[in-house]
């Protein structure tokens, strides 16, 4: 009788774990479906807002490993790409119909919530259809869903807790870790950002070195910079009043990103070519920018109020990242089957990698993550791993190296190689400088989305991370 009793209140409690409603029994495109657990369904946050999230137990020890958010940047942008492009655990293949298993995923070693964020991104969605948000009210709803994580997978919350992202996440994540440390019902261990927007001033200054630096820029531009830019070997290209340094800026940009280059990889093809940056497709209206960076200028205020005025014109209107191929992701997300596997709501619009209507009306409020960077360190027990691919224009690895140098902690490890096993051999995954709980990485030879270019680096990296070992 007493076993039974104890079986029955077991059952119970087990009632109380991960919600069976938004398990994902069969998903469509995988020849073999998984043995780990995957759950797809909505987190309701602040205003009749709803965040879509996609969770996959990790494929070892569940229930020991630990859970880790990820957010992609934009701001604006899915992140199912990052589940279905760079490190989840199946990737989307060329057809836009079939799966196939990632040998380095990283839910081999950990819980992995991808959360599409904030609402209007991707299959998340607001009652009232009002998309115009901010970062502080992104933090706040992105900590609101990890409450409600937490309370609908309570045998997670114990486990330790990482907060990842890329791109602008590199103002997601410092500002939700801000909100997270103060709780203590969360198990927070540290944050990883790759490529991350941390610094405007520092990427917009840095941009222009890189470009130089890789052949971009000519002598006579280069000198004409120096002349117009600099003032005793110290350059503004950020704010710099004089119009003639105006005028040589907007030429830099224009050979950065609208030339035909792969902003996010400097050395791999624009797939599709080079394009226009902006065209008509069935009636959409489809941009190819994300305007993350040298955002105080004139020259993309301008560009910006062509966008927005274009987009409002159509009803539907697609961000697609410039030389990025979204369409196997979105003929996958799209279809019905799919679709009704994930639980996606009926009020969810079509997904698209990056809306366009959440970028454009997306009030930027931190020019720079510092404070949020020097909170956490000061706490003296988080762990902080910045990682650049080094050959991405978009958030280039120089503007992310002045930032972590700028926090000035103390450096335990002088700048050095790190290096990984491909099976075969080791190699140098790039450099790697460590400080007090903080480590500034580079992952050589890659762009914008390190796991998607180097997938044996960027799971070493990351299993380094997760598990305290020496980069």
């Amino acid at each position: 009788m007493f076993h039974l009793v104890l079986s029955l209140l077991l059952g119970a409690l087990g009632t109380l774990g991960a919600p069976e409603a938004d398990q994902i029994k069969f998903l469509p495109g995988l020849q073999k479906q998984p043995n780990f657990k995957q759950y797809s369904g909505y987190f309701n946050v602040a205003d009749n807002k709803h965040l879509h999230y996609w969770f996959v137990e990790s494929q070892k020890d569940p229930a020991g490993s630990p859970v880790v958010l990820w957010l992609n940047g934009g701001p604006g942008c899915s992140s199912l790409d990052g589940l279905l492009t760079e490190h989840g655990p199946f990737l989307i293949q060329d057809d836009g119909m079939s799966l196939e298993y990632n040998p380095y995923s990283w839910n081999m070693i950990a819980n992995v919530l991808y959360l599409e964020s904030p609402a209007g991104v991707g299959f998340s969605y607001s009652d009232d259809k009002k998309y115009t948000t901010n970062d502080t009210e992104v933090s706040m709803n992105n900590y609101l869903a990890l409450k409600e994580f937490f309370k609908a997978f309570p045998e997670y919350s114990k486990n330790e807790l990482f907060l990842t992202g890329e791109s602008y996440g590199g103002v997601y994540i410092p500002t939700l870790a801000e909100r997270v440390m103060e709780d203590a019902s969360m198990n927070l261990q540290g944050i990883a950002i790759g490529n991350g927007m941390s610094s405007y001033e520092m990427n917009d200054n840095s941009l222009v070195y890189f470009a130089y630096y890789h052949g971009l820029l000519g002598t006579r531009l280069w000198t004409d910079l120096q002349a117009y830019c600099c003032k005793d070997e110290n350059c503004d290209f950020y704010h710099n009043q004089n119009p003639n340094c105006s005028h040589n800026i907007a030429e830099v940009q224009y050979i950065v990103y609208s030339s035909g280059l792969n902003m996010y990889n400097l050395y791999a093809s624009c797939p599709g070519g080079v394009g226009q940056r902006v065209s008509i497709d069935n009636g959409h209206v489809v941009i190819r920018d994300l305007g993350n960076s040298f955002i105080n200028h004139e020259w993309t205020r301008l560009w910006n109020q062509k966008l927005k005025a274009m987009a409002s014109q159509y009803k539907r209107v697609r961000l697609d990242p410039p030389c990025t191929n979204s369409t196997p992701s979105t003929l996958y997300l799209n279809n019905p089957y799919v679709k009704a596997a994930l639980h996606i709501s009926p009020s969810a619009l079509p997904w698209v990698i990056c809306s366009a209507e959440v970028n454009l009306n997306y009030n930027r409020l931190y020019m720079d993550v510092r404070k949020q960077y020097l909170k956490l360190l000061g706490a003296l027990k988080y762990r902080v791993l910045v990682y650049n691919g080094d050959v991405d224009m978009a958030c280039n690895f120089l503007g992310d190296e002045w930032f972590v140098e700028s926090l000035q902690q103390e450096v335990q490890v002088k700048r050095r190689p790190w290096t990984y096993y491909t099976g075969e051999s080791q190699q140098v995954g790039g450099f790697v400088k460590e400080f007090s709980n903080l480590a500034f990485l580079t992952v050589k030879g890659s762009g914008h989305m390190v796991p998607t270019d180097k997938p044996v680096a960027a799971f070493t990296m990351f299993t380094r991370f997760i598990k305290k070992q020496p980069y």
